[in-house]
């Protein structure tokens, strides 16, 4: 029997969130040949032993250690049996038939690498599901201007609101990312530098350089509880500026980088000083909390 579609999952002490997501797959993928390869990067809360009770069908391979989210991907696409690669989040739940789409998708369109849907939260409200355009400084300076200049040229630019498939200049996001796996292995996979964020990023910017494009989906919806496997926000800021340096060394240069976390910063006083003036206590702190971090740890990584 040939495997059409591999999907491949990576759980770190997320057993509720990764059964539940096991179970929408299950209960929602039809007329199409799948099997689930899942990464346990060593857990410590007996997820493989559950998993292994109630889906003795899902190849589980342990890792005794926490490989981050591209190596134990990378893991599991070695395992792979499937002509496509769909890479999918502990924290994501399937709402339709989201895996037949995509691998529909890809068949019939024979220059796109990638594809992902649209993400939606819990309470079905769009979620960020893409990048329209890779990181830049020139992102970074649309950004400070409330992404006004984006929007006027993409109009969509993390989730798209119509109906038909829309190309992507930056990245599908790594909770749904389905890619070919002879693209994936074309390219070396997913870059072993990165431990978590950007890796996605990183990929598509390789897999755009090979000539293919890339996609999202909007008729695939898939519930995105993001974060809910990141228990500290804190870690999460210091992984992603980690990562953040990393994809510039590897697509642009140091000096873009500086530049960006310069803009950033910039970014990050416009916002905290616009909600304290019209009096938004909520997005005031968020955006102080922001400061107070990025007054540390900016300096910190330009010093290094």
């Amino acid at each position: 029997m040939k495997i059409e579609v591999s999907i491949i999952i990576v759980n770190y002490n997320t057993k509720q969130l990764t059964l539940d997501c096991l179970k929408s797959i299950y209960e929602y993928t039809a007329n199409v040949e799948f099997e689930v390869i899942l990464i346990d990067n060593a857990s410590v809360d007996d997820s493989v032993e559950e998993i292994r009770n109630i889906f003795p069908f899902v190849k589980v391979i342990e890792s005794n250690k926490n490989l981050g989210f591209g190596k134990a991907n990378n893991l599991g696409a070695e395992h792979a049996l499937g002509e496509m690669l769909l890479f999918l989040n502990s924290d994501t739940i399937l709402i339709n038939n989201s895996v037949k789409i995509l691998y529909d998708f890809l068949i019939q369109n024979p220059d796109a690498g990638v594809c992902g849907g649209n993400l939606v939260d819990i309470n079905i409200n769009p979620a960020t599901s893409f990048s329209v355009s890779k990181p830049s400084v020139c992102s970074d300076i649309d950004y400070f201007f409330f992404n006004i200049f984006s929007k006027l040229i993409y109009k969509n630019i993390y989730y798209n609101y119509s109906s038909k498939p829309m190309k992507i200049y930056g990245s599908i996001s790594g909770a749904d990312y389905m890619v070919r796996k002879e693209v994936f292995d074309d390219v070396g996979g997913f870059d072993k530098d990165f431990f978590m964020y950007y890796e996605e990023t990183e990929l598509s910017y390789r897999i755009i350089k090979k000539g293919y494009n890339i996609y999202n989906v909007p008729s695939v919806k898939i519930i995105h509880l993001e974060g809910a496997s990141e228990v500290v926000k804190e870690k999460s800021l210091d992984r992603t500026l980690i990562s953040k340096k990393i994809y510039y060394q590897k697509t642009s240069s140091l000096f873009l980088y500086y530049l960006s976390n310069f803009i950033f910063f910039l970014t990050i006083i416009q916002r905290m000083s616009i909600f304290r003036l019209i009096g938004n206590k909520k997005k005031y702190l968020y955006w102080l909390s922001f400061y107070k971090w990025s007054l540390v740890k900016l300096q910190k990584n330009i010093n290094n």
